[in-house]
């Protein structure tokens, strides 16, 4: 009997899971997904390139959604055998909230350890490939999106025309640049041919000039003047035109566990400051145990009485994941800055819901309600002030 209820409640809670990490993880990558999009029809991108460049984004929102998801599947699942009385029918029948919980630990486990494996592996992978496919698609795409006999804009601060470009080679024939990303000096280039040559390193793609001349104005006392040359290199800037889709790189956020530790330990010895690697660290165990931190918060919370249980389960989720969210950004902010240290900062907000999670697992199993009769008589004090308002508005 024991091992036919805990499958029934192990299903009861994959369902919703599985819901929950769809609708979160699409919110989440809307942002992301309007400049993919904006990439396909600006750049002609295939939906090969789209669908690898979203595979590499994937972890990184896993990471976050995976835990939100198991949190909405606990409250859904067990509100919804509150709802049909099926948990009335359990605690009639001798089983305690105690007995009812080993599915749910199981699934716990679980996701923590998709989530760490997401936190400490898989998303500095993504990181990585996602920065090395951006760079591919830019670096190819350089010459490519330059068209001939127009006056493209393509890089900030320049407009470049070829009467022919050959797209095999990189090469341009019979090139007018106009120069303006120096706001004190203004460069028309008139070349007879460039040709295109990539720095993988720099991540910048070099348009070198061949037989023309400069045409140089600006606002100091040196005036108009120009200059011929054999070879004439211009810098373009790629990370400009792909911005968007990543942030800021941030080297410690891209490292694996074991990385982090060497990087930690090579800083430490050298004396350096070392706090955003340590605030990474700690963030890689503190993500995957809110896993355990939302169970513990989630079953009792489930069980209350609900009609509308998916609604109910979607808000409360919300309301427990906002105040979390914001106790670690918060405390993230304050380690990084070295306000206070980084694992006080990273599992603070384990900790209070960890004990908030313990307090109301312990009324629940005592049957009582989560958060005593204060929140009851308050309510009631609340209608009778209303009632009594109403009433002296319609009194003559």
């Amino acid at each position: 009997m024991g091992k036919i209820l805990h499958r029934y409640i192990f299903r009861e809670v994959v369902t919703p899971f599985l819901l929950g990490l769809g609708i979160f993880t699409f919110v989440l990558l809307i942002a992301r997904l309007l400049k993919l999009i904006e990439l396909v029809v600006n750049r002609g991108l295939p939906a090969t390139q789209i669908l690898e460049l979203l595979g590499y984004l994937m972890p990184a929102f896993l990471e976050v959604t995976v835990p939100m998801a198991m949190l909405l599947a606990i409250l859904i699942a067990f509100g919804r055998l509150s709802a049909d009385a099926e948990m009335v029918a359990m605690r009639s029948s001798g089983l305690s909230i105690y007995q009812l919980a080993p599915p749910v630990a199981l699934f716990v486990l679980l996701t923590m350890a998709l989530t760490a494996s997401l936190s400490m592996y898989a998303r500095p992978w993504g990181n990585r490939n996602l920065e090395h496919q951006l760079w591919d698609i830019a670096r190819t795409r350089a010459s490519a999106g330059l068209k001939p006999q127009i006056f493209n804009d393509e890089f900030p601060g320049m407009v470049i025309y070829a009467e022919h470009i050959d797209t095999k080679d990189d090469r341009l024939i019979h090139v007018m640049i106009s120069d303006e990303r120096d706001p004190d000096q203004r460069n028309t280039v008139f070349a007879n041919e460039g040709l295109m040559i990539s720095d993988n390193q720099a991540q910048t793609v070099t348009l070198r000039l061949l037989n023309g001349t400069v045409y140089t104005s600006g606002d100091d006392s040196k005036g108009d003047y120009h200059t011929d040359f054999e070879t004439y290199d211009v810098n373009l800037d790629l990370r400009e035109t792909m911005a968007g889709i990543r942030g800021k790189e941030d080297e410690p956020k891209d490292m694996t566990l074991p990385e982090l530790r060497e990087a930690i330990a090579r800083k430490e010895a050298a004396g350096k400051p070392y706090a955003s690697e340590l605030v990474e660290f700690h963030r890689k165990f503190a993500i995957p145990f809110a896993c355990v931190v939302f169970g513990l918060v989630g079953i009792p919370l489930g069980i209350g009485q609900a009609r509308a249980v998916k609604s109910r389960g979607f808000a409360v989720s919300l309301a427990v994941i906002f105040i979390y969210y914001i106790l670690l950004s918060t405390g993230q902010g304050l380690a990084e800055q070295g306000t206070i240290a980084a694992w006080v900062g990273l599992w603070l907000p384990n900790i209070v819901f960890g004990i908030l999670g313990v307090v109301l697992m312990r009324r629940a199993g005592r049957e009582r309600a989560l958060f005593g009769t204060w929140l009851g008589d308050l309510a009631a004090q609340l209608r009778e002030f209303v009632s009594v308002r109403r009433g002296a508005g319609v009194s003559p």
